[in-house]
Formats: C-alpha cells, sequence, structure tokens
C-alpha cells in the first residue's frame, strides 16, 4: 500500500461513457452483458452491475463536470465475470456479437485473465474475462 501521497482508493464506484445513442447502448449492455439500466438525477440514464455503474452522457450534450474531449467510443475497459469464457463466446456469437481478439491470456489488476474483446455500439473496446 503506498501511502506517500496520504489517500488510498479502495473501489471504482462509476465511470462514464460519452454515447451516441443511450436507448441502443442500453440495449446492448442489458441485453449481451446482462447489466441494469437505471434511470437517475431528473432522467439520467446509467447501467448498473455488481456495485458499480456505468453512466452515459449523451454524445453533443454532456453533462457538467465531463472530460475535456468526451467523444463516442473512447472506452476501452474490461469486465470480470463468473460465467466460464466459452459460455461467453457462444453467448456473443448467438447474439451477433464479433469477437476482435480472444480467447488471449491477460493480466488484470489482481493476476491473469482469459479474455475476449468486442466493441459496443459506439466502438468502445469493451473485454469481458475470467480470472484464471
Amino acid at each position: 500500500m503506498n501511502m506517500t501521497s496520504g489517500i488510498t482508493i479502495n473501489a471504482l464506484d462509476h465511470m462514464v461513457l460519452t454515447v451516441a445513442d443511450i436507448d441502443a447502448t442500453c440495449d446492448f449492455y442489458t441485453r449481451i452483458l446482462g447489466m441494469e439500466k437505471i434511470v437517475f438525477a431528473g432522467g439520467r440514464v446509467a447501467l448498473g452491475f455488481g456495485k458499480q455503474k456505468i453512466n452515459l452522457h449523451p454524445a453533443g450534450n454532456e453533462y457538467d463536470p465531463r472530460a475535456k474531449n468526451p467523444v463516442p467510443g473512447s472506452g476501452d475497459f474490461c469486465l470480470i465475470t463468473e460465467i466460464p469464457l466459452a459460455d461467453v463466446i457462444a453467448h456473443l456469437d448467438a447474439s451477433g456479437v464479433v469477437i476482435i481478439e480472444g480467447p488471449v491470456d491477460k493480466t488484470g489488476a489482481t493476476g491473469p485473465l482469459k479474455s475476449v474483446y468486442f466493441r459496443d455500439p459506439d466502438d468502445n473496446l469493451v473485454e469481458v474475462s475470467n480470472t484464471v
């Protein structure tokens, strides 16, 4: 544990994706990855999973504060599942999602992963992994 800064981060609460079409994004993440659509704070939308969420900002009408250069397709992230990767691959194939790489061995935050990569409707790079 690095205590030189005086701050210790324990977890990731949420991240933000800027998207072209919130409905298309919600359809993809709920249908393909089993996330839950959450509406909060006067109509804002997020995708919930586990104890985390992905807040969605509509491209061209992002919420403040925001990233300096928010654009659809700039996301690149890894999601962990306990579902066997062979079942994930079969589900992606049956759903018409093109796997662009994998299964491949990768290194995650806590150790080795077996991963597959594909793109969401905005061309964000999504990695779904099993811990090894």
